[in-house]
C-alpha cells in the first residue's frame, strides 16, 4: 500500500487476518483448508480502503482538490475518511434507499454527500456527466476518472492472501461480484505473483458470488453468454446491487479459464449463512460476505468446489453496516429477574 510519509498521510489499510476457519469447514463438509480474509478489519471496515489509498495518491499527483466517487456505500466512507486523512474535499454519490448504517458512516467524516433518486447506476451514469461539466473539473472521481488507479489497490488482496498462506498460492477463492473488478484484479495479483517467481506456478479456480436479486453475471455465466444482459437489483446485498457491471465480461473469461464458475444465493440464503459464519468462527459479515458463504456452501453442494482444496472465502465488509438484514432474528434469548430462581427457570443452567 502507498505508504503515508511525511506531509501525505493516509488511512495505512491493509494486511487483515486470515482466518483459518475449521469450524466453518465442518459445518460445509470441508476437508481441505478453508479460510476466510476478512477485509472488516481495515480502518472504514471495509475492503474500499485499499483502493482508495491508491487512488488517493493519483489525484494527489494530478492535482486534484476534491475526492468524489459514486458508491453503494462502502466506497462513500472509505473516501471520505480518506479525503479527511489527506486534507481534501470530499463529495460523494449514494443511492437514496442505502442502509442506514452506511449513510452514517458516509457522512460523519465532514465531507459533502449527496444520495441520488435511482440505482447505483444512476449514480454512475451522474457521475460520468458531471466530470464532463465544469461543475466537476479539478475533482478526481476516484471509481471513474481515476479508476485505472483505484482498481490496482484490489491486487494487494492478492498479495496478502498468498504471503498468509506462506507463500503459496490457493487452490479455490469464492469473491464477490459488483463491478467485477475486484475478482479481475486478484486474479492479476495471483499471475504477478506467479511471474515474479514468488509462489509457485499452479492452477488456481475463482469462483465469482452474486445475489439472486442481482446477478446479470452469474446469469450470463450458466447461459454461456459473453454479453452481460443489465438488470435492476433487487437485493438486501446493496454492495452488490450493480445491474450493469462494467468488468462483467472479464470476469465471465477468468472464471471460465481457470475452471470456476459464477453463482447466486437468495437474500434468505445470504442471511442464514452471515449467521453461520458468526456462529462457527466469531466474524459479523455484512451481507456480502453472507453472498460469498451462501455461494461457497451452494458450489461444494452442487459438486463444483473442491472439498479437500485450499479455499479461500472473501468477506468483505463489516456486518455492523447490515443490521437490518439479521434484526429480525436477533433478540435477547430471555428476559429475566435478576436472580437465580429465574435464571433456572428460564432454562439457561
Amino acid at each position: 500500500m502507498p505508504a503515508g510519509v511525511a506531509g501525505r498521510p493516509n488511512l495505512n489499510p491493509g494486511m487483515t487476518r486470515l482466518v483459518r476457519a475449521d469450524r466453518l469447514a465442518a459445518e460445509l463438509g470441508v476437508s481441505g483448508e478453508l479460510h476466510v480474509k476478512d477485509d472488516s478489519g481495515n480502518p472504514t471496515h471495509s475492503f474500499k480502503d485499499r483502493v482508495v489509498a491508491i487512488a488517493v495518491e493519483a489525484a494527489r499527483a494530478f492535482g486534484f482538490t476534491t475526492l468524489s466517487c459514486s458508491s453503494t456505500g462502502n466506497l462513500a466512507g472509505a473516501v471520505g475518511a480518506a479525503a479527511a486523512r489527506a486534507g481534501l474535499r470530499s463529495c460523494v454519490f449514494i443511492p437514496h434507499d442505502l442502509e442506514q448504517g452506511k449513510v452514517v458512516m458516509a457522512a460523519v467524516y465532514g465531507g459533502d454527500l449527496v444520495a441520488i433518486e435511482g440505482t447505483y447506476d444512476d449514480v454512475n451514469r451522474f457521475c460520468s456527466e458531471l466530470i464532463g461539466d465544469p461543475a466537476g473539473e479539478g475533482w478526481g472521481f476516484v471509481n471513474v476518472n481515476l479508476r485505472p488507479y483505484y482498481a490496482e489497490g484490489s491486487k494487494t488482496l492478492a498479495y496478502e492472501i498468498c504471503e498468509q498462506l506462506g507463500w503459496r498460492l490457493p487452490d479455490q477463492l469464492v469473491v464477490p461480484i459488483a463491478s467485477g473488478s475486484q475478482l479481475t484484479k486478484i486474479d492479476k495479483g495471483l499471475r504477478e505473483l506467479i511471474a515474479l517467481g514468488l509462489v509457485e506456478e499452479k492452477p488456481y479456480r475463482i469462483f465469482g458470488a452474486q445475489a439472486a436479486g442481482c446477478s446479470p453475471v452469474s446469469q450470463a455465466f450458466k447461459a454461456g453468454h459473453d454479453i452481460i444482459r443489465p438488470v435492476r437489483p433487487d437485493t438486501i446485498a446493496k454492495s452488490l446491487a450493480i445491474g450493469n457491471p462494467a468488468d462483467g465480461p472479464y470476469v465471465l473469461d477468468i472464471a471460465r479459464r481457470t475452471g470456476g464458475a459464477v453463482e447466486d444465493v437468495t437474500d434468505d440464503e445470504v442471511v442464514d449463512a452471515i449467521r453461520l459464519l458468526a456462529r462457527t468462527e466469531g466474524i459479523f459479515a455484512e451481507t456480502a460476505g453472507g453472498v460469498t458463504v451462501g455461494v461457497t456452501r451452494k458450489l461444494l453442494k452442487d459438486g463444483l468446489l473442491d472439498p479437500e482444496a485450499t479455499t479461500v472465502v472473501l468477506n468483505t465488509g463489516d456486518g455492523l453496516k447490515t443490521l437490518d438484514a439479521v434484526a429480525s432474528g436477533s433478540r435477547p434469548t430471555a428476559v429475566i429477574r435478576p436472580d437465580l430462581a429465574a435464571f433456572r427457570a428460564a432454562g439457561l443452567a
